[in-house]
């Protein structure tokens, strides 16, 4: 072990820091959803379009390059800048509302902005820093984080947005992503020359392109890709459209707000839970599980008469499954192909996700707009979630980086 690996307490210290960071990030990122319908009435837009913005969020936000950059030059200066520029965005489009600049702040520098200050960053930096045994453990712990950011967040600025506007409010959520910039100059930097990285002298002798090259032979790798795409559709689409199909549907806004919350709050346990019991059984497995459970509870949702009490059943019970797939996901590829260039490795499944998430968000608003109806997105939802059962069950869980020879047929 090297000397100058962190101790204890300094892992610890990193791991508060990336907790803090996604919190703000994916609290005020998850809210955008309780502003559709305002901004499709003062915007004088269609769902579609405000849905077609928020998509190209979604697939800019999982670009891989940042975290390239991040595994290249550290995470410090990457949170840093995104922060900032997420913070520009939000007081751009607050200060001078527009078609154009719905696209523009919303759809790319936000896009950018959340690349740099969420998932991909974080847990890059965490994996550096913490035992192989109890990696999963701190990316479920960092997951949850989001979550508590969906839940503190959402619900607080749909109270605002009701009294000051929903430019005021955007303006006090300007303000707060600047809380970011604060916390990440005590990120991680770069690492020295001569200074381990990882936990596995065997991972520092490999490159980045001999892994690339590994991970792009690997079906596992792409079985992770395609599984992450359907999270990333399910994730988008309820996020977004919930709170207005509840509202189509008779429910007040107040519910659909809380709706978002308790999925929030209720991926606080879901989150944890799948990143300890990750450290102690088979993650395939477990994903599977986890996305047989969305297509139950998708269908649930569709099948039992909607009230205030059945919406808020359902936040809950997707709660728990919502982010449950990260730590998992991102603990395979750990596990697979070591965590030196997780952030890039990770970097390029969530570009699946989001992939999956620009579908989910834009097709809500397409089928909206010219069926006058969610249900197809539904329905598509629930055909992805079992297929996503299937997909994990065949994927080699063991580790060609570190393996003397390649696994057979991975």
């Amino acid at each position: 072990m090297s000397t100058s690996e962190p101790n204890v307490q300094n892992r610890s210290y990193i791991v508060q820091i990336a907790i803090v960071i996604v919190i703000i990030s994916v609290g005020i990122r998850q809210s955008f959803g309780i502003f559709l319908r305002p901004l499709v009435a003062d915007l004088n837009i269609s769902r579609e379009t405000f849905s077609l913005a928020i998509a190209i969020q979604q697939l800019i936000y999982g670009f891989p390059l940042i975290g390239i950059l991040a595994d290249r030059y550290g995470s410090r200066g990457v949170a840093i800048g995104g922060g900032l520029l997420y913070s520009l965005a939000i007081f751009w489009f607050a200060l001078s509302p527009s078609t154009f600049t719905l696209f523009t702040s919303f759809g790319v520098l936000i896009g950018l902005a959340l690349s740099a200050t969420t998932y991909v960053v974080a847990l890059g930096a965490v994996a550096k820093i913490v035992p192989p045994e109890r990696r999963s453990t701190a990316f479920g712990l960092i997951t949850a984080a989001g979550s508590f950011g969906m839940f503190a967040v959402v619900f607080g600025m749909e109270q605002l947005r009701t009294i000051v506007g929903w430019q005021t409010t955007f303006m006090f959520m300007g303000g707060m992503v600047l809380i970011i910039v604060l916390v990440a100059s005590r990120f991680p930097g770069a690492p020295k020359q001569g200074e381990s990285a990882t936990h596995n002298p065997e991972e520092e002798e490999e490159t980045l392109l001999p892994v690339l090259r590994k991970a792009g032979k690997s079906g596992s790798y792409w079985l992770l890709f395609a599984g992450f795409f359907v999270c990333g559709f399910h994730v988008a689409f309820v996020s977004t459209h919930l709170p207005a199909y509840l509202v189509d549907k008779g429910i007040a806004a107040n519910i659909g707000a809380l709706a978002l919350s308790l999925i929030g709050l209720f991926n606080m346990i879901g989150s944890p839970l799948s990143g300890w019991l990750g450290d102690r059984y088979r993650k395939k497995y477990m994903l599977s599980g986890i996305y047989l459970g969305r297509a139950i509870v998708f269908a649930l949702f569709l099948l039992l008469p909607l009230s205030n009490t059945t919406a808020l059943v359902f936040g809950s019970a997707f709660g728990l499954l919502y982010l449950a797939t990260v730590p998992l996901t991102s603990g395979l590829i750990a596990q697979i192909f070591g965590s030196r260039y997780l952030s890039t490795l990770y970097g390029f499944v969530f570009f699946g996700h989001q992939i999956g998430s620009f579908l989910g968000v834009w097709l809500g608003g397409r089928f909206f707009d010219t069926q006058g109806s969610y249900m197809p997105v539904w329905i598509m939802g629930i055909v992805l979630a079992v297929m996503a059962f299937f997909i994990h069950l065949p994927l080699k869980d063991n580790s060609p980086l570190l393996a003397t020879a390649p696994a057979v047929g991975d």
